[in-house]
């Protein structure tokens, strides 16, 4: 029996929602049984208006998705806002393009995020990073990965991990081998299914060809410390989603307090665009809705 984790919601799921309306949108996130969300993007509400209302709704928020370009560039408004929420983890959500050319571009974004990892870890957080596929491409005589590369030129205490499951697979990798190669490197686990037709692209959890079972059993190995579904593009309407990935999932015995009884719910074994996937945030503190992927 694998280890139950919180399970968070990434909002960027649902941004289309929010962007409309981001209060009601929580409040149907909350509704639909989730007990945490990874914000991605604030849409222009003050933290204290925001932290009273996800507590009158009974939301936590386990993590949050920040471009790099803010971290960079402005800790002195980023830092004070998110603590003010409580949340834990700050992860960059995307890499631009100019900064992963090469070998030499990864061991610069190591001493990068590493300066800025020290700056969050003084302010009582953590920062990570999420991965897209683009990540593991092999450059030099050595075939070393880009994402490797990060990892050996990260601080372990500054710079942690949040896998996205989804794109490791997209590039070719077994998702819980690689996880059991980094054991505390990775505490935010991004839980997203793949079709099995020749698309392979996003579906709800547990109505793909994703392995599960070997993911849950690695993160848990890993040391992981939260869930976060995601579905970067839905094929219907994206709250029908969500919900359609929590009941799988309590299906498979993950959700604290739920039975395993979900119609269709299953671990199910085997089975982009990252340049497309850059839709994250929603006003302050986030990315334009035209912003950083996730």
């Amino acid at each position: 029996m694998n280890a139950i984790l919180p399970i968070a919601l990434q909002m960027y799921t649902v941004r289309d929602h929010a962007a409309r309306d981001f209060a009601r949108t929580l409040r149907h996130v909350r509704e639909t049984g989730y007990e945490a969300i990874e914000l991605a993007g604030t849409y222009d509400m003050e933290a204290d208006a925001l932290g009273d209302y996800l507590k009158e709704i009974g939301l936590t928020v386990v993590s949050a998705h920040v471009g790099l370009e803010a971290l960079e560039g402005g800790l002195d408004e980023v830092l004070p806002y998110y603590n003010k929420l409580g949340v834990p983890f700050l992860v960059i959500p995307y890499l631009p393009e100019p900064r992963r050319r090469d070998e030499t571009g990864y061991r610069d974004l190591g001493a990068a995020l590493n300066r800025v990892g020290s700056s969050v870890r003084g302010s009582g957080m953590q920062l990570a990073y999420h991965n897209h596929d683009f990540e593991f491409q092999k450059f030099g005589p050595t075939g070393e990965m880009g994402m490797d590369i990060l990892l050996m030129e990260t601080d372990p205490e500054l710079v942690k991990i949040e896998l996205d499951t989804f794109w490791v697979k997209k590039a070719g990798l077994d998702p819980a081998a690689y996880l059991r190669q980094y054991p505390g490197r990775t505490p935010l686990i991004h839980l997203k299914d793949m079709t099995g037709d020749e698309r392979a692209t996003f579906a709800e959890v547990g109505e793909g060809v994703m392995d599960f079972g070997a993911i849950f059993g690695a993160a848990e190995e890993a040391g992981a410390k939260y869930y976060v579904v995601e579905q970067d593009k839905c094929e219907r309407d994206p709250l029908e989603s969500v919900r359609i990935s929590l009941d799988n999932l309590a299906g498979m015995g993950m959700v604290p307090g739920q039975s395993q009884t979900a119609e269709g719910s299953r671990a199910k074994d085997g089975g982009s665009d990252s340049e497309n996937d850059q839709g994250r945030g929603g006003g302050r503190h986030g990315t334009s809705p035209a912003g950083q992927g996730h």
